[in-house]
């Protein structure tokens, strides 16, 4: 609340989120960028002094609007003409607004696109390796997360709901481009009612919540694979799998039958194999494969399992156990990647594209796997490899960065921080004084969506909306395409960015635009006037339930998938073809470099799951209320089995050190037996807090999970982030308490306070 302003629930929405209800709470503002600020040895070094400052922790000094801007554009300028743009870095997260046209990763593009490009990224964090993997074997992820199957399909077909992960609620509080009515608590719960059994493998159990009993199976972490091909063999040797699906539908089942039988290496990947690597019981394992085939069933799998190393294998075991069973296409079968992850998924409602804005032509081809940020940074003209071709580096010179925060996202922030130093300039549009703003030379301070109008609209939601302002502007703050407008102007570029249009203008041109292209879909809206004046248009729904890949399913010739056979691939010859030995042609079992087992784990005897956290977005919004009252002392709850806190001395919430190699952090204790023996979780988002930036052993003091998580890739195949393939031990803190200074301003700016 600001100026009597409250912000409350859709009211068609029957499980809202409490994240963004606190959007307009006065204590955010404590942590508003209010003016252009200047980091201070960089300026000093643009002046003719020497810069003596360290990114993170250096002063900054506040400049006017102009100052800044002619700063950004001359180093702009003059790292295009000197190296030229395959030497700027334009980086986004994206998860920065639900409005279409002030999304800060379209804007920033757009821009750098108009003053001759940028190195960009590919993939995801969440989905580095799936999204290389799954064109491959199904199809592209945007295409299976928009036709996963409806909730209430399954509440009518499914009668057995297997989930590797569980379908957390608190990860899809989201979807891109936001949300109307949040499907995941009804969902759950009218399966349940229809006496849907439901089995989640996971190594907590809190991540399903059906509002009735299900069946936990509290597996080891990163052992998911062996389990899924324990379960295939059972299938095999029992036979009991769907012949007439995988000659018609699939390809390469031969090969994969080889590995499971033992007949490629010699050793059968049989239920008993399975249950010495993940500790669940043998006879389970083969009773659950048995019930999959002799019922109509669902397999999900949660985003986590392919954020690992291998991770490409749990997804590739998916598909090849459910083609197995030969229930794909079919309504209430088949598999999810995955509920739980978005809004999106499960939803009953029209595919219809929204209005966009144009980004425009890229001509550099330089690129690098999202999770590449700090290789790239360390090892310029290094290579890398990426789906079967070989790369390299390019030599960054220049960051441009608006939306998003690589000191949430990114993995061992200690090796990022000193690979944070290299570049000669960091430019960044932010809100709020997160770690990415005090780690930047150039700060632009950016109006929140609450201050600007937008037109909100995602995919297979059922309306579109007009997002009007709703309080004044806070302090000097502008929005993205007014900071990007300037640039251009004194770039030369004006015209081509703005297209001569106001911010107000392109709402509606781009609605117009949008509107236009839906007349060849038979689907009549209202003009822009009549649909700001409304607020909330409805969009024509057909009525017809979403099936996954039923179309395939009817006419797999008519309806080819994308994959290099126009079938499901159980076995792909062009992965096998690129030679890489940690991620072969078929699903396989190959043990994570850091796993509860392997020889890492006798100092590190505790597998650490990094999830999404239930009480903001990512790391937005962690200064909020909801944030602040689920913290412990101010610091991130970490979870731990009653036996492990006993074995530690730790009692519940208390402060605990947590560390490995990598670095240490600290965090309250969760005491309880929802978790695995063995396993702690600390959920991602406290912002980054080191004791001292320039000190890569420093002690973390919110509970930042990334300082102690592997920057290692996937696979030689995806280079996908590895984050849950963490090894680490947890002790009692018993020193003195340090002050925490995450939501502080830094030192120089009118309301910075020194911690004590």
């Amino acid at each position: 609340m600001t100026d009597g302003l409250r912000v409350r629930p859709f009211h068609r929405d029957p499980a809202p989120s409490p994240i963004g209800l606190h959007a307009a709470d006065p204590t955010l503002s404590r942590a508003r960028i209010r003016r252009p600020a200047i980091r201070r040895g960089w300026l000093e070094a643009k002046r003719g002094g020497r810069d003596d400052g360290f990114r993170g922790q250096d002063a900054f000094v506040e400049v006017e609007w102009d100052e800044a801007l002619d700063l950004a554009a001359s180093e702009l300028d003059r790292v295009r003409e000197t190296f030229g743009n395959e030497a700027i870095f334009g980086g986004s997260y994206g998860w920065s607004s639900a409005g279409r046209f002030h999304h800060a990763q379209s804007q920033v593009h757009r821009f750098l696109n108009t003053i001759g490009g940028y190195v960009r990224h590919m993939d995801s964090y969440s989905l580095g390796a799936a999204r290389a993997l799954m064109p491959y074997l199904v199809a592209p992820m945007d295409r299976l997360m928009s036709e996963h199957t409806d909730w209430a399909t399954m509440a009518a077909h499914t009668r057995l709901f297997l989930t590797f992960g569980g379908v957390p609620a608190k990860n899809a509080q989201i979807s891109a481009g936001g949300t109307s009515a949040h499907r995941i608590p009804g969902g759950l719960r009218a399966m349940a009612e229809a006496g849907v059994r439901f089995v989640n493998v996971s190594p907590v159990r809190s991540d399903l919540d059906t509002g009735a009993d299900f069946e936990w199976w509290p597996i080891r972490p990163n052992t998911d694979t062996a389990l899924i091909l324990g379960m295939c063999h059972t299938l095999l040797a029992e036979e009991l799998y769907d012949r007439d699906f995988l000659e018609r539908y699939c390809v390469g089942f031969e090969v994969f039958r080889d590995y499971l039988d033992g007949t490629r290496d010699g050793e059968a990947k049989t239920a008993d194999w399975a249950a010495t690597i993940t500790g669940l019981p043998a006879g389970d394992i083969r009773q659950l494969a048995r019930d999959l085939y002799a019922t109509r069933s669902m397999i999900n799998m949660a985003w986590s399992l392919q954020r690992a190393h291998h991770g490409e294998q749990p997804f590739w075991a998916l598909i090849a156990l459910a083609s197995m069973i030969g229930q794909i296409g079919l309504p209430g079968g088949g598999f999810g990647v995955c509920y739980g992850a978005e809004n999106l998924m499960g939803s009953p409602h029209r595919r219809i594209k929204g209005p966009t804005l144009a980004q425009g032509h890229n001509p550099v081809g330089g690129f690098i796997p999202v999770a590449r940020i700090a290789d790239m940074l360390l090892h310029p003209g290094g290579s890398f490899s990426y789906r079967g071709e070989d790369h390299r580096y390019p030599d960054i010179r220049l960051i441009y960065w608006a939306g998003g925060n690589p000191f949430h996202h990114h993995q061992d922030l200690n090796r990022l921080m000193r690979a944070w130093q290299k570049p000669e300039t960091i430019i960044v549009n932010e809100i709020y004084w997160t770690p990415l703003a005090k780690a930047a030379d150039i700060i632009f301070p950016a109006t929140s969506p609450m201050e600007r109008n937008d037109i909100f609209h995602a995919t297979r939601e059922p309306c579109i909306a007009a997002m009007k302002r709703a309080q004044p502007v806070f302090g000097e703050a502008r929005d993205d395409y007014a900071i990007f407008s300037a640039l251009a102007e004194r770039l030369g570029v004006a015209d081509a960015f703005c297209e001569g249009r106001s911010a107000d203008q392109w709402l509606r041109h781009l609605y117009e635009n949008w509107r236009r292209q839906l007349v060849d879909d038979d689907i009549e809206l209202p003009d822009f006037d009549t649909f700001w004046d409304t607020g909330i248009i409805e969009l024509p729904q057909t009525g017809e339930p979403v099936v996954m890949l039923a179309g395939f399913r009817d006419d797999p010739r008519a309806n080819a998938l994308e994959t290099p056979s126009g079938r499901i691939e159980i076995f792909s010859q062009r992965i096998a073809g690129y030679g890489y030995a940690d991620c072969p042609g078929h699903p396989c079992w190959l043990p994570p470099e850091e796993y509860l087992g392997s020889p890492v784990a006798e100092r590190y005897p505790l597998h650490l799951i990094t999830d999404q956290p239930a009480t903001r977005l990512h790391s937005q919004l962690d200064h909020s209320p909801n944030s602040l009252d689920s913290k412990i002392s101010g610091r991130e709850p970490i979870w731990l089995h009653p036996d492990d806190a006993a074995e530690r001395g730790i009692v519940d919430a208390s402060l605990v050190r947590v560390f490995n190699d990598r670095g240490s952090c600290l965090a309250g204790a969760v005491v309880t037996d929802a978790i695995r023996r063995g396993v702690a979780k600390l959920s991602t988002g406290a912002w980054f807090d080191p004791t001292t930036w320039s000190a890569e052993g420093s002690l973390e003091k919110h509970g930042n999970p990334n300082v102690l998580t592997i920057d290692l890739p996937a696979s030689a195949f995806s280079q996908g982030c590895s984050a849950q393939s963490c090894l680490v031990q947890i002790e009692a803190f018993l020193a003195p308490t340090p002050e925490l200074s995450a939501h502080l301003p830094p030192r120089g700016i009118e309301n910075f306070t020194e911690p004590q």
